[in-house]
């Protein structure tokens, strides 16, 4: 079992058309942003253009967040109002447009995959995926297996777990958190 932290801090930044997108982590790590060639990709960006066209990914499924507001939004000319953390699941081929400025979370997993969930949680939880990551909304506390993580807001811990071992892991506050086999 490999476990990495990501702290927010440490993510590198790129422009996209409406603002400014965080990388968190790319997989593999051979792959590549703009070659489309990963599995997935999990990240954070500004919304600082409204309106602002979402960059399509063909071949994707994809999870966005708002972490800071609700979600104004139109998903091919059809119009959609989101939640603080409620989660929007999408095909990345649609026609995106946001009518909201504001922070969010993404993740993008290649259609190729046919097991994936994110879902929001803040009590114990079994897992036995192959990978699971926990994006925290708050300061918080995250035991792995009775090993605690300590995570500031919007930093990312990622599971790879190959042998699908089972897992218990405690929160002490609410995370996102998201599972994938392959």
């Amino acid at each position: 079992m490999n476990i990495q932290l990501f702290p927010k801090k440490n993510s590198k930044a790129s422009i996209w058309s409406g603002g400014l997108t965080y990388e968190y982590m790319i997989y593999p790590k051979t792959a590549n942003y703009t070659d489309r060639d990963f599995v997935f990709r999990i990240s954070s960006a500004t919304i600082e253009k409204v309106p602002s066209e979402f960059t399509k990914f063909k071949g994707y499924s994809r999870y966005l967040v708002m972490l800071d507001n609700c979600l104004d939004i139109e998903v091919n000319k059809e119009k959609r109002i989101y939640e603080k953390y409620e989660i929007m699941e999408f095909n990345s081929d649609d026609e995106v447009t946001s009518f909201t400025k504001g922070i969010d979370f993404n993740w993008m997993v290649s259609k190729k995959i046919s097991h994936h969930k994110l879902k929001l949680t803040n009590n114990d939880q079994n897992y036995n995926a192959q990978i699971i990551f926990l994006f925290s909304l708050d300061t918080t506390v995250i035991k792995i297996n009775e090993k605690p993580y300590n995570l500031k807001p919007h930093d990312l811990l990622v599971i790879e777990n190959q042998k699908k071992e089972n897992i218990t892991l405690h929160f002490s506050n609410e995370c996102l958190s998201g599972i994938l086999d392959f």
